[in-house]
């Protein structure tokens, strides 16, 4: 039996990702806070996450929530679909 609670089975987000156009770039903490810059607004959206699996729930320090998954190595939050910001994939598009 896998203890959900264990860091082993989360996937590991942690790092900056970054759309496709690099407007907006989302970096993930390791201490469960994120930072959301959009074009040159630095820190336009901030708060913090959860990770269970591969999914993720955001709430914004407004107390906005928000969802995501990780699928095949790529951050799929609501509308927008981000990328680590080194995966060749990002410019590929």
């Amino acid at each position: 039996m896998t203890d959900q609670s264990s860091p082993s089975a989360h996937v590991d987000v942690v790092g900056m990702w970054v759309t496709a156009d690099g407007f907006i770039r989302q970096e993930l903490l390791p201490n469960g806070r994120y930072d959301e810059a959009r074009g040159s607004r630095q820190s336009a959206y901030t708060g913090r996450y959860a990770v269970a699996g591969s999914h993720l729930d955001y709430v914004d320090d407004t107390g906005f929530t928000a969802t995501g998954d990780v699928r095949d190595g790529i951050l799929y939050h609501e509308h927008l679909v981000l990328f680590r910001e080194n995966d060749p994939r990002r410019t590929a598009r």
